[in-house]
């Protein structure tokens, strides 16, 4: 039993170490004149629209589960029970929104079609910045959710025209505190 720990203990120090560096940037290796593999701008596309379906997909999961349908529900009105919570959670899950739309403009850049759809909607995804506390305050909701949903829903828009469709997915409550 004990060597069983002390085993565990080592494996875990030792992915500790070895993590941070797994995780490091690539194109910081690559401008800092290190080596990287060879990759095909077809391959950098494919993985730009990859990455900007999966981060839109995010944030359209986000405000649909934790803004829209509570919003539709009547949860966000004065005297409902849970407001404060339903409003808290809307709060997290437009942060959550927020920088994930930000990551899926970011990664538009990366492919012709999506960067030249996704560039006039930066704007719009700017524009959400401060709406998070609104929704956390209660203030406004209704204009505060149709907000969240027309960036959404143009992002969705985007992605479709550049043949990247974005689908909802739903992120965890600990997916929207991390």
């Amino acid at each position: 039993m004990p060597l069983r720990r002390i085993l565990t203990a080592f494996l875990l120090a030792g992915a500790l170490f070895v993590l941070p560096a797994c995780g490091s940037d690539s194109s910081a290796d690559i401008s800092a004149g290190g080596s990287a593999s060879p990759t095909s701008s077809a391959a950098k596309q494919k993985l730009a629209k990859t990455r900007f379906v999966a981060n839109a997909g995010l944030a359209a999961g986000a405000t649909y589960q934790w803004i829209v349908k509570p919003y539709r529900n009547g949860k966000f009105k004065k005297g409902a029970d849970g407001r404060t919570f339903a409003l808290v959670k809307a709060g997290l899950a437009g942060t959550f929104a927020y920088n994930r739309l930000k990551h899926a403009a970011a990664n538009a850049k990366g492919d012709p079609t999506l960067s030249k759809l996704v560039a006039p909607l930066t704007g719009a995804i700017d524009e959400l910045k401060d709406l998070p506390a609104k929704l956390k305050n209660g203030d406004s909701t209704g204009e505060v959710v149709k907000s969240y949903q027309d960036a959404i829903n143009n992002v969705k828009s985007a992605g479709k025209q550049a043949g990247a469709e974005v689908t909802n997915q739903v992120p965890s409550l600990s997916q929207l505190g991390g």
